[in-house]
């Protein structure tokens, strides 16, 4: 992995959560972070047993995708992906930087989004993994979630489709915990390769 930032794990650990979001040496309380609707409670620090649970399922993620011959800057676009459809500003901060630093290029991430629109810059492999990331991510009717299923299949090996699969899935997770709990997305120099 080029210019690697982080752990082995392919989405945030206790201290980059604690780190991104500006609370490295003092926890946010749910009091310290006024919103219009009232304090949210940081779950993740509120029960770190099951955010530890979270995180090692992330490790194990992180392992069974390199076994699969997948590479960081795919999962970094498949977390990106999913954080764009779920709307979630702290993973899409974190995972923009982690992305750079795996080798996606900015005009991968200026495009994700409409990926379709400018398939010559993902591989076969690539935009697989984006089509089974949305399918994931947004639940779409049978036969629309058959269609793409099918499409990635052609391309993913079944250990391949497995983990993306399981990759999707973790970071939805990671995104609703950041949502839910409303981590802010501070301003912060990225370091960039």
């Amino acid at each position: 992995m080029r210019g690697s930032i982080t752990s082995t794990a392919a989405f945030a650990t206790p201290a980059e959560h604690a780190t991104s979001a500006g609370c490295a040496s003092t926890l946010l309380t749910s009091a310290s972070v006024p919103t219009m609707s009232g304090p949210r409670v940081f779950i993740d620090k509120a029960t770190p047993s099951a955010y530890g649970a979270l995180t090692a399922v992330s490790t194990a993620v992180a392992q069974a995708w390199a076994d699969a011959g997948l590479t960081p800057a795919q999962i970094e676009l498949l977390n990106m992906r999913c954080s764009q459809i779920n709307g979630c500003g702290f993973c899409l901060s974190l995972h923009a930087e982690r992305a750079l630093h795996a080798g996606v290029t900015q005009q991968q991430l200026a495009v994700l989004p409409a990926w379709r629109e400018a398939r010559e810059l993902f591989d076969d492999v690539t935009t697989a993994l984006l089509e089974t990331a949305e399918l994931v991510t947004e639940l779409q009717g049978e036969d629309t979630a058959d269609l793409a299923y099918d499409r990635a299949g052609d391309v993913l090996t079944e250990e391949q489709m497995s983990v993306a699969i399981w990759a999707a899935i973790t970071i939805g997770a990671f995104n609703r915990v950041s949502i839910l709990s409303r981590h802010h997305v501070r301003a912060r120099v990225w370091r960039l390769p």
